[in-house]
């Protein structure tokens, strides 16, 4: 990663630093869950665009989509920009400081599921684009509280370290360079549509969170400017480890390289599971920490049952313990849990980053 190069957008990179600097910031919450709370039906995902069963922008360039689209949420930054932007704005409303993209699953590889891969970098840009004005109109309202635009890459649907098939352990259905490009076009998107940081996140797999970073490397040199990264993993159950193996130890010494500007834990446990592996990165990362857990851990249905006074009360402890610069919201919560957390840690100093000594063999 070349650092020496200039910040893409460098007051806005400054701002983000000097808010770094006085406080805790808050993430926004989850927006499956609250996509969910509007019942879409197949036709409301397909909007006007895709009523007609194909790509009515691309008809005479791809075959349009002969597969069920329900369930694709990044497609709605398409489809229905009036909902995402009232996510958005529902979440920036309630506290925070930094709104995440609604482009999780917006790589060639994973819209492949869906037969939309051409759809790639535009679900990328729209989604920026969507947050970017959703922050520009809350910051002119509270000027003195700058909102951010997280662009957001996920895992993709596809592990570059484990096979999927139990009979051919060495078996791979991604290879890092399929991983590159994808990256590298979402990151052109997200860009182009004005994110202020990047953050590769709910990483299980540090294979393809390499891919990332080395896509986003790229990315910056063609442009020659770079914005912040964020990169966030997922300690998948209680052995305290990513799928691909590691330790939250482990998994900052591996991607440390990129000189994040934060590092943290993102979903799969609930914050009381997640704290001690969050206190565990607090201890060694010289970056700033970040965590974004899920409302506890999934019920027999699949539902999250933790309140945000419940959650408030955990993510506040590891506030006044001094364990996170960036907190936030995963799966199951909502503005409601984003507005306690934010009154949680409102005023509590941010966590000190370390003056680690280099040792020399």
């Amino acid at each position: 990663m070349n650092t020496a190069l200039p910040w893409l957008n460098p007051v806005r990179t400054q701002a983000l630093l000097d808010a770094l600097a006085k406080r805790i910031l808050v993430i926004d919450g989850a927006m499956g869950t609250m996509l969910q709370s509007y019942k879409l039906e197949e036709d409301g995902y397909r909007g006007s665009r895709f009523s007609e069963g194909r790509d009515a922008h691309h008809q005479h360039e791809h075959h349009g989509p002969g597969c069920d689209l329900k369930g694709n949420n990044d497609l709605l930054s398409l489809t229905q920009p009036e909902i995402i932007k009232a996510v958005h704005t529902a979440y920036l409303d309630a506290g925070a400081d930094l709104i995440e993209t609604n482009t999780f699953n917006s790589t060639t590889i994973s819209q492949a599921d869906y037969h939309l891969e051409h759809l790639a970098c535009e679900l990328n840009r729209e989604g920026a684009r969507l947050a970017r004005e959703c922050c520009d109109v809350v910051e002119q309202k509270t000027p003195g509280q700058p909102r951010f635009v997280i662009g957001v890459l996920g895992p993709t649907s596809r592990t570059a370290s484990i096979s999927p098939d139990v009979n051919n352990p060495g078996f791979r259905n991604v290879s890092f360079e399929e991983l590159d490009a994808a990256y590298r076009e979402a990151t052109r998107g997200l860009l182009d549509g004005g994110a202020d940081v990047v953050m590769v996140e709910t990483i299980f797999d540090t294979l393809n969170a390499k891919a990332a970073l080395y896509a986003i490397g790229k990315e910056f040199e063609r442009r020659g400017a770079r914005v912040p990264i964020l990169i966030s993993g997922t300690i998948t159950d209680l052995s305290g480890r990513t799928l691909s193996g590691q330790t939250a130890e482990a998994f900052y010494y591996s991607l440390r390289h990129a000189q994040p500007l934060a590092i943290g834990l993102n979903c799969a446990l609930g914050a009381s599971e997640l704290r001690q592996y969050v206190e565990a990165l607090a201890n060694v990362a010289e970056c700033h920490v970040s965590t974004h857990p899920n409302a506890g851990l999934p019920n027999a249905f699949a539902e999250y049952d933790e309140t945000p006074e419940q959650m408030a009360a955990v993510v506040g402890e590891f506030a006044t313990s001094g364990l996170v610069n960036l907190v936030g919201g995963c799966c199951g919560t909502s503005p409601a849990h984003i507005r306690a957390i934010a009154q949680a840690v409102r005023g509590v100093a941010p966590r000190v980053l370390p003056a680690i000594e280099s040792v020399a063999a």
